[in-house]
């Protein structure tokens, strides 16, 4: 059964940001060194969606992750602008992102390196990456 009470909304939504408190992994040990918050929240955020591949891992959601499937064997040039486009696409869903910038990218025998620059609201974050080609 339905419950009968109305919800108004005449008086419009109220959207809320939800604090980025979470907890920090230390990269050296592998293992939970406390919470963070601010800065060091998202800079784990960017560093978990450039290392998650989007739509392989069931723990996270579809929109979780970045996209390198059809990347393996195509042109170095596509390859580096497509990874760009997907790259924000990843950031998109974080409102704590603002967008990448300073996207600089060479070609090393037979794999892409990427560096940028990811805008947040807490200050800018550095990340870079390696794709394979072949």
């Amino acid at each position: 059964m339905l419950p009968q009470s109305q919800i108004d909304l005449s008086h419009g939504v109220v959207f809320q940001d939800q604090p980025s408190l979470t907890w920090i992994a230390d990269p050296v040990t592998n293992r939970l060194r406390g919470r963070g918050d601010n800065y060091e929240a998202v800079r784990q955020a960017v560093e978990v969606i450039v290392n998650v591949e989007r739509f392989k891992w069931q723990i996270y959601t579809p929109n979780f992750g970045t996209d390198y499937d059809g990347l393996l064997g195509t042109e170095p040039g596509y390859a580096a602008s497509e990874l760009r486009r997907r790259l924000e696409d990843a950031f998109l869903p974080d409102n704590r992102i603002l967008g990448i910038k300073d996207y600089i990218y060479s070609f090393q025998d037979v794999s892409l390196s990427v560096s940028f620059t990811v805008r947040t609201v807490f200050g800018d974050v550095p990340g870079s990456m390696e794709v394979p080609l072949s």
